[in-house]
């Protein structure tokens, strides 16, 4: 115990969550256009085919109400009024990519993100994608999700997104202790979270994800053991287990309603992460990826197996691809050799699509050595281990960043090979740190990034 606490008080420092290569505060802006960006798509659904397909994530911004552990670009608001002019646009920045592609695209993959998507009506939903599909085609094998508040989904939202081809829903449960629950200004009890996913099961939604977070304000081993045994009960097929990510100095997020002083901290927060995954191997889960858990009937497992998990700004998904498309306000797009942002304020970006631009206001175009790092932190985020091959880059700063990880037995170097054992496991951010080399020639001068433990 006294070694764990050693190690947590050593990598317990701000490291990013790498859901891309470069992070967002290190692209270079500055140097990017909306041209680079045009051809960089083009050329991603050029090396694409049919039988590989695109994805698609579409944000919906919009929430009733104030989350205050939330760190999403979000519009709080009660008017339903917003849902048509809203999707309105986001149909017309599909147009925009759809006229800048020489064929009909093949969509693999659709994500509903918010926000919440479900403060959207069904018949809104409806709307949207049947608006997407009408300019596309249908991959035959296609996975389309969205998430849902247990509070406003409704039957008929179930119902009309199963029907359009909706096969996964992830619902955020965060904690159901209520003390946790008004600390957060999410209020949902049991049989509402219950009611939903057997709505979900019973309309033939082939996966079903909770989102559990540890470290919240108040939070303590009784209410992680209480809501996984209540989470035990409902039987989800994937759970996803973050770290509160605590960034009040991010603008808009809502951190406010408590202090740091209210806070799990360092140990005690480890503690929470340690009970809630072995409450949650017991039950039969796998751990497939950092923070993530699946049953071995799940195709996240199964693609976990066979090599074939990824990771992306909707977070982990069975199959890759290379084109991902991003509509809405905030929503970040990835060709695999560049990203680029949307416009952050819903007033700019669709103003923006009214004028007929893609409303991207940032980007970064990879270079080499970004792409080889890239892919190593992917393997070591999707499989836990990487390849490190000479020929490609040379190694030796990044094996002298390893050093530590590997006397503290938290990766293990075979040859080229370098592996993430069991206990590094609690230290994946950390070790991919070792590889991200634009974080090294530039420390930032202030906080940046959430902390990894």
């Amino acid at each position: 115990m006294q070694q764990q606490s050693s190690l947590l008080s050593k990598y317990n420092i701000p490291g990013p969550r790498y859901t891309s290569y470069p992070t967002v505060p290190y692209w270079e802006s500055d140097d990017f256009t909306c041209k680079q960006w045009t051809r960089s798509f083009q050329q991603a659904f050029a090396e694409t085919t049919d039988e590989e397909g695109i994805s698609l994530y579409v944000h919906l911004p919009y929430c009733e109400s104030l989350c205050t552990f939330c760190g999403c670009n979000k519009r709080i608001t009660k008017n339903h009024g917003v849902e048509t002019p809203y999707i309105s646009t986001v149909l017309k920045e599909w147009d925009l990519y759809v006229a800048r592609l020489p064929k009909k695209p093949v969509i693999k993959e659709i994500h509903l993100g918010g926000g919440t998507p479900t403060f959207f009506s069904p018949v809104s939903l409806q709307w949207l994608i049947i608006g997407i599909l009408s300019k596309a085609h249908k991959h035959p094998k296609a996975s389309f999700s969205f998430e849902g508040h247990p509070n406003n989904t409704s039957y008929e939202h179930l119902k009309t997104l199963r029907e359009l081809g909706f096969n996964r829903v992830s619902y955020g449960i965060q904690d159901f202790d209520p003390i946790v629950q008004e600390a957060i200004h999410r209020h949902q009890t049991f049989d509402k979270v219950k009611q939903v996913t057997e709505w979900s099961g019973q309309l033939g939604y082939t996966s079903i994800n909770y989102d559990l977070v540890y470290g919240l304000p108040f939070q303590t081993s009784n209410s992680i053991i209480d809501t996984i045994e209540k989470v035990k009960e409902l039987k989800p097929d994937r759970i996803a287990f973050y770290s509160y990510a605590h960034v009040p100095w991010i603008k808009g997020n809502g951190q406010r309603k408590f202090s740091e002083a209210d806070l799990p901290k360092d140990d005690e927060k480890r503690a929470l992460y340690e009970l809630g995954r072995d409450m949650l191997l017991d039950i039969g889960l796998v751990e497939i990826g950092m923070d993530h858990f699946a049953t071995k009937q799940d195709e996240l497992y199964e693609s976990s197996i066979n090599g074939q998990l990824h990771r992306n700004f909707m977070g982990y998904t069975a199959s890759s691809t290379k084109l991902l498309i991003g509509l809405g306000v905030s929503s970040i797009s990835d060709s695999w050799y560049g990203f680029a942002q949307n416009h952050k304020d819903i007033e700019t970006y669709q103003e923006s699509v009214e004028s007929g631009f893609l409303p991207v206001f940032r980007g970064h175009m990879l270079n080499q050595e970004d792409l080889i790092i890239r892919q190593h932190i992917l393997d070591l985020m999707c499989r836990f281990s990487t390849t490190l091959l000479e020929a490609q880059m040379p190694y030796r700063s990044i094996l002298e960043r390893l050093a530590e990880p590997l006397q503290d037995e938290l990766i293990e170097l075979s040859g080229d090979n370098v592996h993430i054992t069991e206990k590094g496991r609690a230290f994946i951010r950390n070790i991919c740190m070792a590889f991200d080399k634009r974080l090294w020639r530039k420390q930032p001068e202030t906080q940046l990034f959430s902390s990894t433990i």
